[in-house]
């Protein structure tokens, strides 16, 4: 039998958390969600003002098949009901202040982005069986409106919510089942020589001290998706073609066939570009000293730019950092930044560059 004192202590714990959950109910046409997702940019492409909507570091990638994208888009037509949105009005990040953080509902965002955008061919409908092979400018002008002013319900956490609460809600939603990652399934599916040896590099202390991962993520082998995006990345990018997933995969399974030389050759280039960063980039990989935790995006533009520039001159010396805070390095590294063939070459060629043209 608890004390009454426990149980008041317990009462007053779970007011004291409910009071940084506050939240307000929205509710939005698809045509004004996609375009508070939507970049503005003049006609030379240079970022003009950010989307109001934006994906945090920690959301996984954009990873619905065309089949799943299809799925929702038929519920819509169908008019079946859709689960709310979670997003939350950021307080606590000087750069993003005032945006909404999509907290669930990336991937349907991102459908419906792309579905008005034409870059959606409905494919596999079970219902709508005439609707295959529509995009949405096939559809007629009084049905594009009814689509467009359809209605998504939003949960808006208000500024009360920090990071720590948004990321917290994020894991609750999302770990109703426990999917694998992808680096999980490597390592039951592909685990080898290199595996081992990615593993390895992931326990340098260097390693963990500019490039910072949380326990949450770190748990589902974060550190070691980075270090086989390094690797990949700096000697296959040009290969690089659409799918993130088969590209590592195929990587990873050509390289496990190397020998004990090249294994070596591998971590004293990867020490080299830790020991670059460390010396020459104030924050390491991190946008801000305070970031607990380095987004894959980032890291690949960097990592994978200064190893490329090292090769290249391997007595590059001190760099200009002024690019490191520009808007074009912002865009080319944003979370929601895509990964198409010509952005994961911009934003790898783009640090390379930098790096060369100071030396």
């Amino acid at each position: 039998m608890k004390s009454k004192r426990e149980i008041e202590l317990v009462e007053e714990e779970i007011k004291e958390k409910q009071k940084i959950i506050d939240y307000q109910i929205r509710e939005f046409p698809v045509s004004v969600i996609v375009e508070k997702f939507q970049d503005i940019e003049d006609e030379n492409g240079k970022l003009v003002d950010k989307s109001e909507l934006f994906i945090p570091d920690y959301q996984r990638e954009y990873v619905w098949s065309d089949n799943r994208k299809s799925k929702f888009i038929e519920s819509l037509l169908l008019g079946l009901p859709i689960p709310y949105l979670f997003v939350a009005d950021v307080h606590d990040d000087d750069e993003n202040e005032g945006r909404l953080e999509i907290v669930d509902g990336a991937q349907r965002i991102q459908t419906l982005s792309s579905f008005l955008q034409g870059e959606l061919v409905l494919a596999n409908l079970k219902k709508l069986k005439k609707l295959n092979g529509f995009e949405f400018n096939d559809l007629s002008k009084a049905r594009q409106l009814r689509f467009n002013r359809t209605t998504l319900r939003m949960i808006e956490l208000t500024e009360k919510a920090d990071e720590e609460v948004r990321r917290d809600l994020f894991e609750r939603i999302n770990t109703g089942s426990e999917i694998l990652t992808h680096m999980e399934v490597r390592k039951g599916a592909q685990g080898g020589r290199f595996y081992e040896l990615i593993s390895k590099l992931t326990e340098i202390p260097l390693f963990n001290e500019v490039c910072p991962i949380s326990e949450t993520r770190a748990k589902r082998a974060e550190k070691q998706e980075l270090v086989l995006r390094f690797f990949a990345y700096t000697n296959n990018y040009l290969n690089f073609k659409k799918s993130v997933t088969q590209f590592l995969d195929n990587y990873l399974e050509e390289t496990n066939k190397l020998n004990e030389s090249q294994f070596k050759e591998a971590k004293n280039e990867f020490v080299r570009v830790l020991e670059y960063v460390k010396k020459y980039f104030p924050n390491g990989f991190r946008k801000f000293e305070t970031n607990t935790s380095v987004p894959r995006i980032r890291f690949e533009a960097i990592s994978v730019g200064v190893a490329l520039a090292l090769r290249e001159n391997p007595n590059l010396g001190a760099p200009d950092l002024e690019w490191l805070t520009d808007d074009e390095f912002s865009r080319h590294t944003r979370s929601d930044a895509s990964n198409s063939v010509p952005k994961v070459r911009g934003r790898i060629e783009y640090v390379r560059d930098h790096l060369l043209s100071n030396n």
